[in-house]
This record gives C-alpha cells, sequence and structure tokens, in this order.
C-alpha cells in the first residue's frame, strides 16, 4: 500500500501529444455516425429576468401567497401593470 502512485500501464498519464490529438465528444459521435445528445438543462429565455432582493410588506406577501404557487409572477405582473399606468399619465401631461 505503500506504493499508492504506482502508474499503471494499461493507462499511462496523458502526455502534450496525447492532448493534441484528442478529439471532443462531439467529433466523435459525428465519425460514429451517432447524433449528437441534446444539451440538458432549460433552454435559454428571450426575455430574461435579473434576480434582486426586495423587502415587502408582510401583509402584501401574505396576499399574493394567499392564491397560492406562482405568487412572485404576480407581483411582477402587479409591478409591470403599475408600471404601465405611470407612463401612460405620463405621456397623457406631456402631450396635454
Amino acid at each position: 500500500m505503500a506504493n499508492r502512485k504506482k502508474i499503471r500501464d494499461d493507462n499511462p498519464e496523458w502526455t502534450e501529444a496525447d492532448f493534441k490529438r484528442a478529439k471532443s465528444g462531439n467529433e466523435i459521435f459525428g465519425e460514429l455516425g451517432i447524433p449528437v445528445p441534446p444539451k440538458r438543462g432549460r433552454p435559454p429565455a428571450d426575455v430574461t429576468k435579473k434576480q434582486v432582493t426586495l423587502r415587502l410588506d408582510a401583509d402584501i406577501i401574505e396576499h399574493f401567497k394567499s392564491d397560492g404557487p406562482g405568487w412572485q409572477t404576480r407581483i411582477n405582473e402587479a409591478l409591470s401593470i403599475s408600471v404601465a399606468a405611470k407612463k401612460k399619465n405620463l405621456r397623457r401631461k406631456t402631450s396635454a
């Protein structure tokens, strides 16, 4: 057990030449005629959101949570409606 770092002949350490000859998995799949596996995970969204930390009154959070899952999305929708209304009012004031 004293010589645990003994290199096995069937699995030698890679050399610079080995790394230069190496191919990516996609290249090997293509050479073998195997379709490349699809990428895992959630596909990227067209419109991304930004994560923030926001402190809200407890009664506001409870109001939105009382309708069940999706409460954060509903808060986002309520804020979007508020922003749109404010923009509409600003346009009215500037055009008058």
